[in-house]
């Protein structure tokens, strides 16, 4: 993949990672949808992390040509799988995703989106005229995905391996969403296609109410500007009337679900007005009409407030002047009419039949109510050339009528230059839109945004964005040890708690409260052989450590608690017992006294000849190297052995240099320096190597 641009993150609390170390590194690569309309997907990776936003089809190819580029990444990888509405161009590869690859991540979409994705994809795979060796998946693919896709409510926070995130009202479509995903909190709102606009039964798009590190946007519209609504839908009665009066047809080609439903709302008040039209039949030709319309009943209260009011008196989906058609074999093709039929860019399926069957009429008329992609016919005809490819091959002359009257819920300019300046957000990335087009909302917002050090780019499919953030490490003191805040000079401690890319400290009994997890206390008990004064064991103790204290029996066995960990006990006249809570600092000490104990002599202490005390005393320094070895690597982790006694020890990239006999610390960080001296000295504390007597 291409690298295309490096901005930083410049906002409090997250600031650009100097040196660019690869762990801050955010990667963010559009695998269609890049400089093009068509099979939305973006691929982004952060601190270990994989999202994928969308996984949709190109509509103007067919078979694998029509699917994002997914050889350029590895798919189980990804952790997490964001859909932010059901139409083809942002979910209909979702089940070839989900079937086909090496995916085993979790997908998540709003209740609605899944209900219609189903729906839609079942028709998608019935009316597509490729052969069976080019189709992505069948209808036993598309009930398999059903099972693995997971819903999410607006508004709802769900977490994945440290992924947060949850969404917010898109506008466009009956259950599109905004997803907003936080990674170590850096912030990506990844918009989908979205509307602020309200329309005649769809809700406005919502405006998060914090600014995300970087905004995912589509360019569909560039720097176009809408009519008013009232002017466009004045226009499209308009045009129907006036045809339909002079007793030609009109088609309009439109996607099953989405400006369908808001057009038919439309038509049908428009008829309800208007007595002399009651007579000319309106048709919503779909093999999903009905299954379509008892959706949008169910989910009437995700709409808004207009409809929801209506609702409560009549349902405004059920419409007195618009019949459903199945198939072109039922339609009586007599006298004018208006026919609603998909798909949206006469690719094929009704809309195509009727199209080659009108075209030639120049009475008829054909009204384009959305955005068309390039390389569809409904896209070519726009520009209404002299003749046209039917569907099968023939060419035939274009005498209809050609109205391109856009009702397409996409932010317009306006819309999307005041959210981005609402939100601010200190990095924008363009997407879903043609090359021309995005280039020139581009040029406009990096004048709005002048001055600001807003980083804007457009990057193409394949092209990645690499971005750098370095966020500080906060840790939030809980439970028993946040009920008194600790004064000046005073510390506080605890057990240190990460999940995900949150941290805590809490005090060990809160584990089980706060978290799913629990704990355990080990206690060992070890009896060793001893016959001698239980004097002795005490007078070689405190020779050996700093801490060595009389225990309270409620018995009459002497019993000692050796640096406030080990307890000794004189249990008979043949052994002594130990027993401590385990833990690496005290199976170290209890290790060290039952060295102590074995080796007392009953006799006295022995007399070592010279030579062989400076050798005895060489090889307790290797041991005592050995022991101060094992518990730095228990406390520190990455510890290796130099020479003459010296130990390197590394943690999260700083190293320090710690000599095993003196305890000298040689490091740059002077934080990790003190707790390598502090360590040290407690290892030195609770164990000094056992001395001899020698002549």
């Amino acid at each position: 993949m291409a690298s295309v641009a490096a901005p930083s993150a410049s906002q409090a609390g997250k600031r650009p990672a100097t040196g660019g170390r690869e762990g801050d590194q955010m990667v963010v690569t559009p695998l269609g949808a890049g400089s093009e309309v068509g099979r939305s997907c973006v691929h982004l990776t952060f601190k270990g992390r994989t999202v994928l936003f969308d996984c949709g089809i190109h509509p103007a190819y067919s078979g694998m040509a029509a699917l994002p580029y997914f050889d350029e990444i590895d798919p189980s990888t990804i952790d997490v799988l964001l859909i932010t509405h059901f139409h083809l161009d942002h979910a209909a590869s979702l089940p070839y995703f989900l079937e086909k690859t090496t995916f085993k991540g979790r997908v998540f979409m709003t209740h609605a989106t899944k209900a219609i994705y189903k729906l839609l994809l079942m028709d998608y795979v019935k009316v597509s005229k490729v052969s069976v060796e080019d189709m992505l998946y069948n209808e036993s693919d598309i009930g398999r995905s059903m099972e693995k896709i997971e819903v999410i409510d607006f508004h709802q926070t769900l977490e994945v391996n440290g992924i947060r995130f949850w969404c917010y009202t898109a506008g466009h479509v009956l259950g599109a969403a905004m997803f907003m995903v936080d990674i170590a909190g850096v912030r990506i709102l990844y918009t989908g296609d979205y509307s602020r606009e309200e329309d005649r039964h769809l809700r406005a798009a919502e405006l998060p109410q914090f600014s995300p590190d970087i905004c995912i946007i589509e360019s569909t519209y560039g720097i176009q500007q809408h009519q008013p609504r009232i002017v466009r839908e004045k226009r499209f009665t308009e045009v129907i009337h006036n045809t339909v009066s002079q007793g030609g047809r009109v088609l309009i080609p439109a996607f099953a679900l989405g400006r369908a439903q808001e057009l038919l709302l439309i038509l049908d008040e428009y008829w309800s007005k208007h007595p002399e039209l009651h007579k000319i039949p309106i048709y919503y030709a779909s093999p999903l009409a009905k299954r379509c319309m008892s959706v949008y009943q169910t989910y009437i209260n995700s709409m808004n407030d207009r409809i929801r009011n209506q609702f409560a008196q009549s349902n405004p989906f059920i419409f007195k002047h618009i019949e459903s058609l199945n198939s072109i074999e039922n339609f009586h093709d007599v006298g004018p009419s208006v026919v609603m039929a998909s798909p949206g860019g006469l690719q094929s399926g009704l809309s195509r039949q009727l199209f080659d069957k009108w075209c030639t009429d120049k009475k008829n008329a054909c009204v384009i109510p959305g955005y068309v992609v390039e390389g569809t016919l409904a896209k070519t005809i726009i520009n209404e050339p002299r003749e046209v490819t039917l569907a099968n091959g023939l060419t035939a002359p274009l005498h209809m009528q050609v109205h391109y009257i856009s009702f397409s819920a996409h932010a317009d300019f306006p819309q999307t230059s005041n959210f981005l300046d609402e939100l601010r957000p200190p990095n924008i990335i363009l997407v879903h839109g043609e090359a021309n087009e995005m280039s020139r909302l581009k040029q406009k917002l990096i004048s709005q945004f002048d001055g600001t050090n807003t980083k804007i780019v457009s990057p193409k499919n394949c092209q990645s964005v690499e971005m750098y953030f370095t966020c500080e490490k906060m840790a939030k003191t809980i439970g028993r040890l946040a009920e008194n805040v600790p004064g000046g000079g005073e510390s506080s401690g605890g057990l240190l708690v990460k999940k995900g890319f949150t941290y805590q400290i809490m005090a060990p009994e809160d584990l089980r409260v706060f978290t799913q997890l629990s704990t355990a206390n080990i206690t060992q008990r070890i009896a060793v052989p001893y016959s001698g004064s239980f004097e002795v064991i005490k007078y070689r103790l405190n020779q050996i450590y700093e801490s060595v204290e009389s225990a309270t029996e409620e018995s009459d066995v002497p019993a000692l608690i050796v640096h406030e960990r080990v307890t000794v006990r004189l249990d008979s006249e043949s052994y002594v017992t130990l027993q401590w809570s385990s833990d690496p600092i005290s199976d170290m000490v209890s290790d060290s006294v039952v060295s102590m104990i074995l080796n007392i002599g009953r006799e006295g202490p022995k007399v070592v000849p010279v030579e062989e005390a400076a050798k005895t005393k060489e090889d307790t320094e290797r041991v005592a190297l050995k022991v101060v070895y094992s518990l730095m690597a228990s406390l520190f982790g990455d510890v290796k052995v130099g020479d003459e006694g010296k130990f390197v020890i590394s943690v999260d990239g700083d190293v320090a240099h710690l000599d095993g006999r003196s305890g000298d610390v040689e490091c740059v960080n002077g934080t990790l320096k003190e707790r390598i001296k502090t360590a040290f000295r407690r290892i030195q504390g609770a164990v000094r190597p056992i001395p001899l007597s020698a002549s």
